[in-house]
């Protein structure tokens, strides 16, 4: 793969799995890579001393927080990003949150609107302002979206309104890799599917229903976060330069397009 050096990458959501997988993976392929977390930022903090350690980075990782559902705070966190980094060329919208298993008949208007803030709004908050970025700049850059096989497949039980939000998310996009490619920026998106050792199933996914999952795939095994991070990798790099608007499913052969 064509190496990332001294590009500049903000990935959101880093405290664990995915995210986690992705600022490593950035690292070693010779990006400068700015964190961001939320609700759990010591292990947000480890997360960078991994990115040093494990990537062989020489500098500080800069560590961010902040709601990024807030369109305000979203784009001071990636204003602090470029401040930090001299510039930004890539950014991961990784962040994003099921928070629960909810029934139909117990969804409420401001849990679906929950969701779609942590997953929908989040993205197009930060592509906003990464975008701004990228154009006052060299007028070139890469953004890469999280989707979910729960996009195409409904998702499990109680999860409407986070399939609904990452059904969005491949929507957005296309929308904007449309508005944006003239600008030397590509959109795409990849869109994860059984994934193990991540938070998410730890919080949302009883082992026996995983392992019952895991029957599903052709491959026979679930993924791991550091095989999401290397097609993410490889979008951000100039290998991809004439991908525009994809989603790219890495499931294992559990759902095919």
């Amino acid at each position: 793969m064509n190496s990332l050096e001294n590009k500049r990458a903000l990935v959101t959501g880093t405290s664990g799995g995915i995210g986690r997988a992705t600022a490593i993976e950035l690292a070693r392929n010779g990006a400068r890579v700015a964190i961001h977390g939320f609700r759990n930022l010591e292990a947000t903090e480890e997360t960078a001393l991994l990115v040093r350690s494990e990537a062989g980075s020489s500098y500080e990782v800069p560590v961010l927080a902040g709601d990024l559902s807030d369109a305000a705070a979203a784009h001071q966190v990636v204003e602090t990003a470029e401040r930090d980094l001299g510039g930004l060329d890539i950014l991961v919208n990784n962040a994003g949150d099921l928070v629960q298993r909810t029934p139909l008949a117990e969804m409420t208007a401001d849990f679906f609107s929950r969701v779609m803030g942590a997953n929908v709004h989040s993205a197009l908050f930060c592509t906003q302002a990464a975008a701004k970025s990228m154009l006052a700049s060299e007028k070139r850059g890469c953004i890469v979206n999280m989707a979910s096989l729960a996009a195409w497949n409904g998702g499990g039980p109680g999860s409407a309104a986070y399939a609904t939000a990452k059904g969005a998310i491949v929507s957005l996009t296309k929308a904007l890799a449309k508005e944006l490619a003239p600008y030397g920026i590509r959109v795409n998106c990849v869109s994860p599917g059984l994934i193990g050792n991540t938070a998410f199933h730890a919080r949302f996914t009883k082992p026996a229903a995983f392992e019952a999952d895991v029957q599903s795939i052709p491959l026979g095994r679930s993924g791991e976060p550091s095989e999401v991070a290397s097609v993410i990798a490889f979008l951000a790099s100039d290998d991809s330069a004439f991908l525009v608007g994809e989603t790219i499913e890495i499931n294992g052969g559990m759902y095919m397009r």
